[in-house]
C-alpha cells in the first residue's frame, strides 16, 4: 500500500556564520584597523505545495531536512554568504502541525503556495563592527545565531469537490471508474478499495469536478475499527457527500439503519461533517431483488424529505442523473465549499 497521508519529520534551519577578527595587513599601512566580516545568513526550511503529488510516501523513508549554514566572515570586509534554502515538496491539501505544541503552522491547500516552517540564524558580525573612538582594535566578533529546529507532523487531506461514502462492497469503486477516468481495484469483497481514489468527471459544456472514493466505512469508524479512521480526515475537504446504499446484499435490508450508522460515525468524528449536503444513491438496480425493493425503500426516504437516486454503476444507467444532481449541490454551494451546509442550501 503506497498511500500515505500522514508523516513525521525533523527539520532544521541552517546556522548563521560566524564573524571573522581580522586587521588589515596592507604595504605602505602602517596602523592598519580592523576588517573582519560578518558571517552570512542561514538557509530557510521551505514547504511547498506540488498539485502532481499525492502522497506522503517520500517522508516514510527520509525524516530529516537540514538546510545550509551561513559562511563565516572573512578578511577585508567579506560577508560570509547565505545558506541555501531547503525546500521540501509536500501534495496539495497538507497541514503542518507542530509536534511539541500541537499548533496548526499552515494548511497548503493551493498549488505552489509555501511556508516557512524552520528560519535560518542570523550571521555574528564582525570585528570591523565594534571599532568605536575609544575602541579602535577590536579583537572579538559574534557568533552565528543557530537556526530553528523543530519536529513537525504533515497531514495530507485530499482536495475533491465530492466525496462517495459508504459501507464497505456498496459499489463506490465502480462508481468512480464510470463516471470519470480513475480506476480503482474492483472486486467483489469487503475492503477491497484500501487508499482514497480521485478522478475527474466531465459534464455539461466541459465543465468538471474531482469527486473522490473513501474506503468503505462500518460501525466504530471514528474509534478506529476498519479502515475508517485513517481516511475519515479525506471527508472532511469535500463540499458534497454521495451516499452510496446497497439494498440486494441482506434478505431483509434496513437502508435506513445504514444510512444512519455512516452518518452517525461522521458526526461522531467531526460534527460539521454530518452538515455537508448530501446525494443518496441506491446502487445495483440492474439486480432484479432491488428493482423489487426500491418500491419500498423510495418511499422509505421520500417520507423523511431525502429524494433518491437509483443507479447501475455496473450498466451506467441513471448515472447521469446521479452527476447532474452532484454538480447541481456544487453548484449551490459556490465558493462556500467545504463549509457548504445542507439546511441552508437545500429545502
Amino acid at each position: 500500500m503506497n498511500f500515505v497521508d500522514e508523516a513525521k519529520i525533523y527539520v532544521k534551519a541552517g546556522d548563521g556564520g560566524r564573524g571573522c577578527v581580522s586587521f588589515r595587513r596592507e604595504k605602505y599601512v602602517p596602523k592598519g584597523g580592523p576588517d573582519g566580516g560578518d558571517g552570512g545568513k542561514g538557509g530557510d526550511v521551505i514547504l511547498r505545495a506540488l498539485p502532481s503529488l499525492r502522497t506522503l510516501l517520500d517522508f516514510k523513508y527520509r525524516q530529516h531536512h537540514v538546510a545550509e549554514r551561513g559562511g563565516h566572515g572573512e578578511g577585508n570586509n567579506r560577508t560570509g554568504r547565505n545558506g541555501g534554502d531547503r525546500e521540501i515538496l509536500v501534495p496539495v491539501g497538507t497541514m503542518i502541525h507542530d509536534v511539541e505544541t500541537g499548533e496548526i503552522l499552515a494548511d497548503l491547500k493551493k498549488a505552489g503556495e509555501s511556508h516557512i516552517v524552520a528560519r535560518g540564524g542570523k550571521g555574528g558580525r564582525g570585528n570591523a563592527r565594534f571599532t568605536t573612538p575609544t575602541r579602535q582594535a577590536p579583537r572579538y566578533a559574534q557568533k552565528g545565531i543557530s537556526g530553528e529546529e523543530k519536529w513537525i507532523r504533515l497531514e495530507l487531506k485530499l482536495l475533491a469537490d465530492a466525496g462517495i461514502i459508504g459501507l464497505p462492497n456498496v459499489g463506490k469503486s465502480t462508481l468512480i471508474s464510470r463516471i470519470s477516468a480513475a480506476r480503482p481495484k474492483i472486486a467483489d469483497y469487503p475492503f477491497t478499495t484500501l487508499v482514497p481514489n480521485l478522478g475527474v468527471v466531465r459534464y455539461g459544456n466541459g465543465e468538471t469536478f474531482v469527486i473522490a472514493d473513501i474506503p468503505g466505512l462500518i460501525e466504530g469508524a471514528h474509534g478506529g475499527a476498519g479502515l475508517g479512521i485513517k481516511f475519515l480526515r479525506h471527508v472532511e475537504r469535500t463540499t458534497v457527500l454521495v451516499h452510496l446504499l446497497d439494498i440486494s446484499r441482506d434478505p431483509e435490508p434496513d437502508p435506513w439503519r445504514d444510512y444512519e450508522l455512516i452518518n452517525r460515525e461522521l458526526a461522531s468524528f467531526n460534527a460539521a461533517m454530518i452538515e455537508k449536503p448530501q446525494v443518496v444513491a441506491i446502487n445495483k438496480i440492474d439486480l432484479p431483488v432491488t428493482r423489487e425493493r426500491l418500491e419500498t425503500v423510495i418511499p422509505l426516504f421520500r417520507n423523511r424529505g431525502i429524494a433518491v437516486f437509483p443507479i447501475s454503476a455496473a450498466t451506467g444507467e441513471g448515472l447521469k442523473e446521479l452527476v447532474g444532481e452532484i454538480a447541481g449541490k456544487l453548484n449551490e454551494c459556490g465558493t462556500e465549499g467545504p463549509t457548504c451546509q445542507k439546511n441552508e442550501k437545500t429545502s
